[in-house]
């Protein structure tokens, strides 16, 4: 039988799901109970990027001013002037505080549209115009991410002496891909790369890459490269913000679609990889990889079929690698081709495997497709936690076949390969779905996301750092790469068919956004 069983009831703070369970909630109960983290600034835009937003942003913002005279808002109006002889005069200071100043009237306007436009001009302008390379390294800021540092180490470090692993090394090694995750996340801060989409999860792995591939990983920083820990600890928190409500705006469409995409696209992928010859294991994560929602999806399929790390570290680089030309060609094509904004949303959010990227390119179309991205996207990570179980009762049963006899597998057998971080992730989301106040769940969830991004760049710094390319090209001889890469292009032509088909009003009418 397997170890679970066999571990009684210190099942619960002996094993890494378990952990990354309470952990996880422990995180979410500190904040719901009141606790103030202050999380890094690492927004940045020099003086030269800023001038060219300026100067893109004028005829802008002299358009909004005569669109806010016609519709009668006043105050809005001269605000939009006081701005445009602010940005005529491209002094940084001045142009934030015009902006302030027009942020301020857009709010208080009567014609939603005034205020609407106004607030996201002024926030654009505002936000950049303070994004002060300096800050970043002021003092403040600089205590805030050791204090954060300290924090994050007092967690990890309860869960690595309740596994019973090298606490001494683990504390010596965990400041460095600290740092490593902080710089990541100052390179992804810079406007021109923001602008971009490119993410920091992104630059986590570049960096972890570049330590390991040019000046090797020591072996006293190995005990704090714990990728699967962090990132379940991150799944868990990552429930809170899967809101059923927020998923609801666009009706059932965003869940018919996954439903549809998973489906499909998974038993495609999975074909392929035996017609390659790859192995079950293998070819478990890489299609729930490429169905799903890419890193997230293949660490939960990894803990239910009992992956092997080097193989997950493969899937999770590809996914990464490949998500930068198609963050960046999508937005393209969507406006090439002309395709309604809630088609091209649906569309990246059905093949885009992080919310980040989804965000990031669905911004570059415009808002509404932005919103059905991230709500498509939502929807597939709903499956997460369903698509675990099925594979845990699948793989038990594949594997008993295998077994003298050929005898079913027991519950408590399904039970023990179920990726237990699954299940936090699915009670943070009940949790926050259906039984805290809306407040609550408002107040708290800049915070919440915030921590989850710094577990998540904790990981994915670590899977860089744990991944060598000469180990990489002898997994499967470049088999499981090319049946990613096939089955992402049927994913990008099928969620388009069912992009068109139900949010561009063949099926259903369009929903309302």
């Amino acid at each position: 039988m397997a170890g679970e069983n066999k571990l009684g009831i210190s099942v619960l703070w002996k094993t890494e799901d378990w952990l990354a369970v309470w952990l996880g909630f422990l995180i979410i109960i500190l904040i719901l109970g009141g606790l103030t983290v202050t999380l890094p600034k690492f927004k940045w835009t020099t003086d030269g990027e800023f001038a060219q937003l300026a100067e893109r942003k004028a005829p802008e913002v002299t358009a909004f001013a005569l669109q806010a005279t016609q519709k009668g808002e006043a105050g809005v109006a001269t605000s939009a002037a006081l701005l445009q002889a602010a940005l005529a005069g491209k002094d940084r200071k001045a142009i934030g505080d015009a902006a302030k100043a027009m942020a301020d009237a857009a709010k208080a306007a009567k014609d939603k549209d005034i205020k609407k436009k106004g607030g996201a001009i002024a926030k654009l302008l505002g936000d950049n115009a303070g994004a002060l390379l300096p800050k970043v390294f002021a003092a403040a800021n600089l205590t805030g991410s050791l204090t954060l540092m300290v924090g994050l180490l007092a967690v990890a470090s309860l869960g690595i002496v309740l596994l019973g692993r090298n606490i001494g090394s683990f504390l010596v090694g965990f400041p460095v891909v600290f740092v490593l995750a902080w710089l990541a996340q100052f390179i992804a801060g810079n406007f021109t790369i923001n602008d971009y989409g490119i993410e920091y999860v992104l630059w986590c792995l570049f960096l972890g890459l570049a330590v390991s591939n040019i000046l090797g990983l020591p072996q006293w920083m190995r005990p704090a490269v714990q990728t699967e820990y962090y990132i379940k600890t991150g799944l868990v928190i990552l429930g809170a913000g899967i809101l059923f409500g927020e998923i609801v705006q666009a009706g059932m469409y965003a869940i018919v679609q996954a439903l549809l995409v998973i489906t499909v696209v998974w038993y495609f992928t999975f074909w392929l990889c035996k017609k390659l010859d790859i192995d079950d294991e293998f070819s478990a994560m890489l299609s729930s990889a490429v169905s799903i929602c890419g890193v997230s999806a293949a660490i939960a399929t990894s803990g239910a079929v009992r992956g092997d790390p080097k193989k997950l570290s493969y899937v999770t680089s590809v996914v990464l690698i490949c998500a930068v030309p198609m963050m960046v060609l999508q937005p393209i094509i969507a406006k090439m081709t002309g395709m309604p904004d809630l088609v091209a949303g649906a569309w990246m959010g059905g093949t885009l495997d992080t919310s980040g990227s989804v965000v990031a390119a669905g911004a570059l179309v415009s808002e509404t497709a932005m919103k059905i991205g991230v709500i498509v996207k939502m929807g597939q990570n709903v499956f997460i936690g369903f698509a675990a179980f099925f594979l845990a009762v699948w793989w038990a049963y594949k594997e008993s076949a295998h077994l003298p006899g050929g005898q079913k597998p027991s519950a408590m057998e399904i039970w023990d390969r179920f990726p237990k971080f699954v299940l936090g992730f699915m009670a943070a989301s009940v949790l926050f779905s259906f039984f805290l106040p809306g407040d609550m769940v408002s107040a708290t969830k800049s915070t919440l996301s915030g921590l989850r991004t710094w577990w998540f760049a904790l990981a994915f710094t670590c899977i860089g750092l744990e991944t060598r390319f000469s180990e990489l090209a002898s997994l499967g001889g470049g088999k499981p790469a090319l049946a990613f890469l096939i089955g992402q292009g049927v994913n990008i032509i099928w969620t388009l068919v069912l992009a068109y088909l139900i949010f561009g009003g063949t099926l259903f009418p369009p929903p309302p956004m």
